[in-house]
């Protein structure tokens, strides 16, 4: 309620001392004036007034004194702005020679200031809250893309109308390896990257510490977009390296507080740095471990890694490839479910010093595979050991030496079969000197017969059989030894029809034992070759017997050669059964048969496969089941 202090004329004989009375008991700070508004007298309430404002009576006094009175009869306000923030309202009143002064907070101007306070209050609220929530979004955020975008949201939510751009950069190149731009930026303002330099200096990045070439310092923020006139920006600076930097600019006729937006900007930008940067560490992080992983598994070399519990944790490809075995069926498992039962006793002494940290070198052992058989590998481990030095864990590495093994034995076989050659060659040489002698005797005999009148036709055709036996004997028993004689790798011109003959000599005995027959369609115009005739002859007498074992009695060998182009072809076919489709890729693999045990070591096709590529030729073959095989040798032909 406002109130205002009249002058009153006192009637009758009213003492002073009354007036006084009354102008101490007045509840409103008031005080008393001469023209030049010096202070004459303040009432109690006043006193009170300045002690609640924490102000004193001299205060108001040299506000007055700087004030002008008013004119008779009239009255004004003058404001006095306290330190504190207060508007106090002095209200001077003028009657003849003396001057009312009454004291009063304006409380509109606090009630204004209070809005002012209460929206700065909310503002920064809203602030606040957008930075926690941006913090959460940054940090769930699975990559840099995902990162980008949390932030830019958060911009746009914090700086509502303005343009900005959001330049995430590599750390130690500089390079640009994320842009997001809210507005029409312009034609390659987005690098170089240029720095504040006011902002490089709140954030304390150095000089040294910027990619030399890629990053400037400026003392003006550049314009990066079309239609702007004031831009702010802060680098995204975390643990002294830069990671990017966000502008953002205003249009023309937009109302903002720079100052405010820079202060506000700037705390963002130093949340979003320690964001982005370990963001980049989550993806070298990922980028390394997933390079590991693809190390492990790709490796040419048995990779295996089990745990403290003894399970399996790693089974890398080439093990896979080796067993036959997947990973989701192997993972997890112990293992000892990997081993065959007879290597358990000895595995189990090696696992034990793998864990207690030592390190096994070749230690070989017997994995079951997919189909029930088994694979000898030689591994060596290590521990993988945690900080404090405990053993976490142990990986083995390792090679399958199963055809080594196999090799081994193959070499004892062939030494064992190069000793019976050799016993052989002798026992030949033994037949050769009697069989000459029946041969000459023979012959003789026969001439003889042929000479004599009256002798006996029958008695001569007995000679003759006696004659042509001896002579296949001791043709036998020469390429016998040609074909033992260990080959001196020096190609001749031979003819490739007599070649397959010479095979078909050598396969007598298991054609009559398989009880088929051989069939030959050779043509008479196949040019010479240039090979190493044993090592052919070899080739030709696998693929032969091999005809032999896949068939039934009563079964048929086609043999064939013609010219095709630059090339002679030999076409090996027989009715059997035929070789199922999934074989058919491996059958030129080392070891690899579908003859039964005991009838094959797998080695024959793929060292005919092995002599034929070394004649610059080609060995494949077609089957069908139920109809057979057919195997073609491909060879050129020798330049004339």
């Amino acid at each position: 309620m406002k109130s205002e202090v009249r002058a009153v004329r006192p009637s009758g004989n009213l003492a002073p001392d009354a007036f006084q009375a009354f102008f101490d008991a007045l509840d409103e700070p008031a005080a008393v004036c001469d023209v030049s508004l010096r202070i004459a007298a303040v009432n109690p309430a006043l006193r009170r007034f300045c002690a609640m404002h924490e102000i004193s009576v001299d205060l108001v006094a040299e506000a007055l004194a700087s004030a002008v009175a008013p004119e008779d009869g009239q009255s004004h306000e003058i404001d006095l702005v306290l330190q504190s923030g207060t508007s106090l309202v002095l209200t001077l009143s003028r009657r003849a020679d003396t001057v009312a002064v009454r004291a009063r907070v304006d409380t509109e101007i606090i009630s204004g200031r209070l809005v002012v306070a209460e929206r700065a209050l909310l503002e920064q609220a809203r602030t606040e809250g957008v930075l926690l929530d941006l913090g959460r979004s940054v940090a769930e955020a699975g990559g840099e893309e995902e990162l980008v975008a949390a932030v830019a949201r958060g911009v746009k939510e914090l700086f509502p109308g303005r343009a900005f751009c959001i330049r995430i950069v590599d750390a130690r190149t500089g390079g640009l390896t994320s842009l997001y731009a809210e507005g029409r930026l312009k034609e390659g303002a987005h690098e170089p990257l240029v720095l504040f330099q006011r902002s490089v200096e709140k954030t304390n990045l150095t000089q040294t510490a910027l990619p030399q070439g890629r990053v400037t310092i400026s003392e003006e923020v550049p314009l990066l977009f079309h239609g702007s006139t004031r831009a702010v920006s802060a680098p995204l600076v975390a643990s002294g390296q830069l990671f990017g930097a966000i502008n953002m600019e205003y249009p023309e006729g937009l109302d903002a507080d720079p100052a405010h937006d820079e202060r506000v900007l700037l705390q963002l930008a130093s949340q979003v740095a320690v964001a982005v940067k370990n963001a980049k560490l989550i993806d070298e992080l990922t980028f390394v471990r997933k390079y590991l992983e693809e190390l492990l598994e790709k490796a040419n070399a048995l990779i295996l890694v089990v745990n403290r519990d003894k399970q399996v944790v790693v089974f890398n490809q080439a093990l896979s490839a080796l067993t036959g075995l997947t990973k989701d069926q192997v993972l997890g498992r112990d293992l000892s479910s990997l081993v065959a039962d007879s290597e358990q006793l000895r595995l189990a002494p090696v696992l034990a010093a793998a864990m207690r940290g030592e390190s096994v070198n070749n230690f070989e052992t017997r994995l079951l595979t997919r189909d029930g058989g088994e694979v000898r590998v030689s591994f060596a481990t290590s521990s993988m050991q945690t900080q404090p030095g405990e053993v976490e864990g142990v990986i083995a590495i390792g090679q399958d030496v199963t055809v080594v093994k196999e090799l081994e034995k193959r070499i004892i076989h062939a030494e064992k079969l190069a000793s019976i050659g050799q016993l052989a060659a002798s026992v030949v040489h033994e037949i050769n000197n009697p069989m000459t002698a029946v041969a000459t005797y023979a012959d003789a005999l026969l001439q003889r017969s042929r000479m004599t009148p009256g002798a006996n036709p029958a008695d001569q055709e007995k000679l003759k059989k006696i004659l042509e036996s001896s002579h296949r004997i001791l043709r036998f028993t020469r390429d016998l030894v040609s074909y033992a004689r260990p080959a001196q790798d020096r190609p001749e011109r031979v003819s490739l029809n007599a070649v397959v003959d010479m095979a078909v000599g050598f396969c007598e005995h298991v054609v009559s034992q398989a009880r088929v027959s051989v069939q030959r369609e050779y043509a008479s115009d196949v040019p010479p070759l240039a090979a190493v005739r044993a090592n052919l002859v070899q080739v030709f007498v696998n693929l032969i017997t091999n005809a032999c074992h896949a068939m039934q009695p009563g079964g048929l060998v086609y043999l064939s050669t013609l010219q095709e182009g630059p090339e002679a072809v030999v076409r090996v076919r027989d009715t059997g059964t035929g070789i199922e489709q999934r074989n058919l890729s491996r059958i030129f693999e080392p070891f690899f048969t579908t003859k039964p045990e005991g009838r094959g070591t797998g080695l024959g096709l793929s060292i005919c496969q092995g002599i034929v590529e070394n004649h610059g030729g080609r060995l494949t073959v077609e089957s069908t089941l139920g109809q057979g095989t057919t195997f073609t040798v491909r060879l050129p032909l020798a330049a004339d």
